[in-house]
């Protein structure tokens, strides 16, 4: 369990393990606690699709990072079992940032929502999450 009074520096160490998210999306940590994290990523040329946007699999890498952190902060080792994203628009700004918010958290499941957005206030993407909790 990840310590819930654990301080940002020590979340973004720890999470600096999912190197997907972190090395190859340059996904960072900007918030943290139980049940919410907010997570950013400036867009780069990487990031986009042949069609000059950013591409569906950065944004939920982006998603799944911000699911990642705020649902195993003092809790149980989660992970998610069944996650549904809605594209909603084009990122118009240059950096995409996740926030990821407790619906329930039960013993055994939890459900997250996590927006993103751009650093315009784009609505981009809406991701539900179900997740599992071993106890």
């Amino acid at each position: 369990m990840i310590d819930e009074n654990c301080t940002i520096d020590e979340v973004r160490e720890l999470f600096a393990g999912d190197r997907f998210a972190t090395e190859a999306c340059g996904c960072r940590v900007v918030e943290a606690e139980r049940g919410h994290a907010v997570c950013e990523f400036d867009i780069a040329d990487a990031h986009l699709n042949a069609m000059g946007n950013v591409m569906g699999g950065a944004l939920f890498t982006l998603a799944d990072f911000a699911l990642a952190i705020a649902c195993n902060i003092g809790e149980e080792p989660t992970m998610g079992v069944s996650n549904s994203i809605q594209f909603l628009n084009v990122a118009k700004g240059s950096t995409l940032i996740a926030t990821c918010d407790v619906d329930k958290s039960g013993r055994n499941l939890g459900f997250y929502t996590v927006d993103v957005v751009d650093d315009l206030g784009t609505a981009v993407a809406k991701m539900t999450a179900t997740c599992f909790r071993r106890s």
